[in-house]
């Protein structure tokens, strides 16, 4: 018996489990899954995983928004007490011992009693919304499922993978009579009191199902020959008769094309397509339509049905063999494409938009989108193996990118197997495993019983390694009637591929090759061939296409013309790309300076980019620009996982009469931990700046223009929500200094919802020649004598730019008489959020000067922190300068932060997702 109080977000619930021991073990206790106790506080798993993606809403939420499952009572069926516990490092699992031993095929009776607080909907789209409505999901207790001698033990990481032992359901729900009830469970019997209606309820052999409450139900229901579908997913302007024939024609293919489902009814809501919505198409702004009405309703109701259809139907384990899941529904969405959109493009309409002819991203076919966001993660190092658990995933491989190469490497298999072996072989793993509990092994069995073919590479390579594909043309010859060529594999990997022959823009032929052999020669009959291509469709999920394929004539065979593109393209592997974009650039000094950005930085990562921006100082009438040469090298298999060797330049004017030239040729170290979910990052740079100064009538510095500064740096950060820890160590050697650093910095969300930023920066000279304290350490405006801060008026003293801060060694805010250090200095930065986004700051240091004795400094005000690190503004308040706030011209005292770094910004919103 269920009890909804809508007032108070409330179940009470009376639960009776009879738990049949079907394993061939003898047990002594239960675990059950309360996976809403995960919503309890803001230390459970849940919590942390919240912090990890960069998630603060779990974290600031009233304490009434999130959920709990209070405990009465669990007893036997004589009522007498059963021992339980639930661990705080568990809190979303409960282990309830037996008074005696159950035995293979024993039953044993727990009685339950027990209240859930439905948390808000806001934070997963599960739970308690506007006008007492409800998502209901994982709130009810429920044997875990046992495997390998043991219950599965996970714990809620908002992945929808609970695992629970299928059950048979039986529900009494009592419901105030303003609401409706909506689910995939049969409706037994309703009935009804003057304040309320009981609704009874069942399932049978279900792992999980869906619960709605309504005031007034948006869904409404289609009945198709088998099965009965309960949707609300949004469209504009479809009618019920469109919606009724979208509805049938994908229920219908996957009745066909994956088999029967098992239970009589299924919901298909708004809230689960918008968990996992279909990216690319939901990224899109409301005003640009690619596709019709029509086709957005079709592709959501599709891939949203097919992973209800799919994850209610079979009985994996959904965190460990999550890539079946994701394989069938991706790759069976493919082959809906192939059948009812053959034609259909990745960007729809605008891909016939002649003035866009001209960019590769117009040309891909709806289903290559898949191998190129899988690719985005490839390049960038971070793609993860198909076969790991779904936890130990990165946010854009566990809801994209691992996604969709788990679909592309089954059109990949079935493609090589060129018969229906892989679709025989989901139809017959799927009926097989509607009744009965299953593993990835059942289905790796299934698979290799329908071919003769050696298939053990796929599970080897393609599903349980991250290992790249990438294949060349070695040797290629040809005469008349015949081609002979070998093959190179650049990095060892040996999986089939397939040879492609062209003539005149027309395929020729197509022949898989086996290239275990590294010293086979393959021989084409050439049929009038001008051109041979590997993997010219992209079947094999490969690393680079650009060097796939070969020309049989002309004295140039691989020569790429250039091709210049307006903003941004898709890797085109065949043409040599140019993007270019207009720039506008702003300092005080160069004034407004356009320009233009000439770059080969595709969407997809590459080892080499180049990027120059030449400019006009419309302020200075002269040119000024900047330019940016770099080579990446991956590391697949190392925590040091990436080395960027670059070198780079800049010319702008750093007073209003000197310009100044900087020249950086450097290499970064990245090094990560070997759980690619852990923020922890470190790197080490290592670099020389050398730059020439003219000379500058109005700013003097006392010290020479021009100089070089050899700098090794080393980072150590782990960035998340709730806890930020930032170390930076810096050594800098000149021939007139030479100086080391420290900087740590602390930040923290406190459970009170306040937080807390804490900073220490120890700073001091090895050696020093100059008398100018152009090269000294600064409390509060550093010279930048490296420009590696971006200052709108590095040189101004005065004025609106000079009250730019950029947190930088003191850190201090107020400007303060003799704020600089050419011995050492020790400073300590410290802020506490007081109310919403305004913060109180406190500043304390002692400088050393030669020759003199240390001096203590401090200063405090009111920060106003409305983007950190991006757009703040800082009010002093008391310092060494007295009550500046009473002081005049105080709004000159005033500090702001604003960054426009277009690159900086983005960090903001990508930062969850890598």
């Amino acid at each position: 018996m269920v009890e909804v109080n809508t007032t108070k977000k409330t179940l009470v619930v009376q639960h009776e489990i009879v738990f049949f021991n079907q394993s061939q073990d003898t047990l002594t206790s239960l675990v059950l899954n309360d996976w809403n106790n995960a919503y309890s506080s803001k230390t459970t798993p849940l919590a942390k995983r919240f912090s990890d993606e960069f998630y603060r809403g779990f974290h600031l939420a009233k304490e009434e928004e999130r959920g709990s499952t209070t405990i009465l009572g669990i007893t036997d069926s004589d009522k007498l007490p059963f021992v339980w516990k639930r661990t705080e490092k568990n809190p979303d699992l409960i282990v309830v011992d037996f008074k005696r031993k159950l035995a293979p095929n024993e039953k044993i009776t727990l009685q339950l009693s027990y209240i859930v607080k439905v948390p808000s909907n806001k934070f997963t789209k599960y739970g308690y919304g506007d006008n007492d409505r409800m998502n209901l999901k994982n709130w009810f207790l429920t044997p875990s499922r046992y495997e390998n001698h043991a219950f599965v033990t996970y714990n809620n990481n908002n992945l929808d993978d609970i695992a629970n032992g299928a059950c048979d359901f039986d529900i009494e729900l009592k419901i105030p009579k303003n609401l409706e009830v909506i689910s995939d469970l049969n409706t037994i019997k309703k009935s009804q009191t003057e304040n309320y209606c009981i609704h009874e309820l069942s399932g049978k052999n279900r792992t999980d199902f869906s619960l709605f409450l309504e005031s007034k139900s948006s869904f409404y229901s289609y009945k198709n020959g088998s099965i009965e579908v309960v949707t609300n997913i949004k469209d504009s302007k479809l009618d019920d008769i469109q919606k009724a024939i979208i509805v049938d024609r994908v229920v219908s293919f996957a009745n066909d094309f994956i088999g029967k489902y098992p239970h009589e009814k299924i919901t298909v809501s708004e809230a689960d397509y918008e968990r996992n919505p279909f990216y690319g198409l939901n990224q899109l702004p409301s005003f640009i339509r690619p596709f019709s009405d029509e086709f957005i309703f079709e592709i959501k109701f599709l891939k949203t049905y097919l992973n209800n259809y799919i994850k209610s139907s079979l009985k994996l384990d959904h965190r460990k063999d999550n890539w079946i899941y994701d394989g069938i529904q991706i790759y069976t969405m493919m082959k809906y494409m192939e059948e009812n959109h053959p034609e259909s493009k990745m960007l729809g309409r605008i891909s016939n938009i002649r003035l866009l002819k001209s960019y590769n991203i117009t040309h891909l076919g709806f289903n290559e989108q898949y191998s190129y966001f899988y690719m985005l993660m490839a390049r960038k190092n971070l793609d993860q193996p198909l076969g790991n658990p779904k936890n130990t995933l990165i946010k854009f491989n566990e809801q994209i990118a691992s996604k969709y190469r788990a679909g592309i490497s089954l059109k990949f298999l079935s493609d090589y197997l060129g018969d229906n072996s892989v679709n025989k072989s989901i139809s017959e793993f799927y009926k097989q495993n509607i009744e009965t509990q299953a593993s990835r092994t059942d289905f790796e069995n299934v698979l290799k019983s329908n071919t003769n073919k050696d298939i053990s590479w796929f599970f080897n390579t393609i599903i349980n390694s991250r290992d790249l594909i990438d294949y060349k043309f070695s040797k290629v010859s040809k005469t008349k009637d015949s081609i002979y060529f070998s093959l190179k594999n650049r990095t060892g990997t040996n999986v089939p591929i397939a040879a492609y022959g062209f003539k005149k823009g027309n395929m020729v032929f197509k022949k898989w090759l086996d290239t275990k052999n590294p010293d086979s020669i393959f021989t084409f009959e050439r049929k009038g061939a001008d051109k041979i291509v590997l993997n010219y469709d992209n079947e094999v999920p490969e690393y680079n296409l650009r060097n796939n394929w070969k020309k049989l004539e002309g004295f140039f065979p691989n020569n790429r013309p250039l091709k210049f593109v307006f903003m941004k393209d898709l890797e085109d592997p065949y043409y040599n790309q140019i993007l270019y974009v207009p720039i506008l650039g702003y300092n005080f000094y160069d004034g407004f300076s356009p320009g233009m950005r000439l770059h080969n930085n595709t969407i997809l990562d590459k080892p080499f980019v180049f990027d120059i921006n030449p400019a006009y100082s419309t302020k200075s009438s002269s040119l000024s620009g900047s330019a940016s040469f770099s080579v990446n090298q991956n590391f697949r298999n190392s925590n040091l996982y990436n080395i960027r060797y670059s070198a780079n330049t800049s010319y702008f004017h750093y007073a209003p009469d000197a310009t100044y030239l900087k020249l950086n040729p450097m290499i970064q170290i990245h090094i990560r931990q070997e759980n690619f979910r852990d923020n922890r990052k470190q790197i080490i740079v290592l670099r020389n700046v050398i730059v020439n100064r003219e000379k500058s009538n109005i700013v003097l510095d006392n010290t020479d223009e021009n100089y070089s500064v050899f700098n090794l740096k080393y980072y150590n950060t782990r960035k998340e929500a709730v806890n930020d820890v930032n170390f930076v160590s810096d050594i800098q050697v000149a021939n007139k200094f030479g100086k080391v650093s420290t900087g740590i910095e602390y930040r923290k969300l406190l459970k009170n919802n306040r937080e807390i930023n804490l900073r220490l920066y120890l700073g001091s000279f090895l050696y020093q020649k100059t008398t100018s304290d152009f090269f000294s350490f600064a409390l509060d405006r550093p010279t930048d004598y490296l420009f590696d801060y971006n200052y709108f008026g590095r040189s101004e003293s005065s004025g609106l730019f000079s009250q730019q801060f950029i947190l930088s060694e003191g850190g201090f805010k107020s400007k303060l008489e003799k704020p600089y250090a050419n011995q050492w200095i020790t400073a300590f930065n410290a802020s506490c959020s007081i109310w919403n986004w305004v913060d109180v700051y406190g500043d304390l240091g002692l400088l050393k000067n030669k020759s003199q004795h240390e001096k203590f400094v401090y200063d405090s005000g009111i920060r106003l922190n409305l983007v950190s690190d991006y757009f703040e503004l800082f009010f002093p308040v008391y310092s060494n300068n007295g009550w500046e706030i009473s002081q005049k011209k105080y709004p000159e005292k005033i500090r702001f932060i604003i960054t426009f770094n277009p690159n900086t910004l983005l960090k903001l919103f990508t930062r969850k997702w890598f």
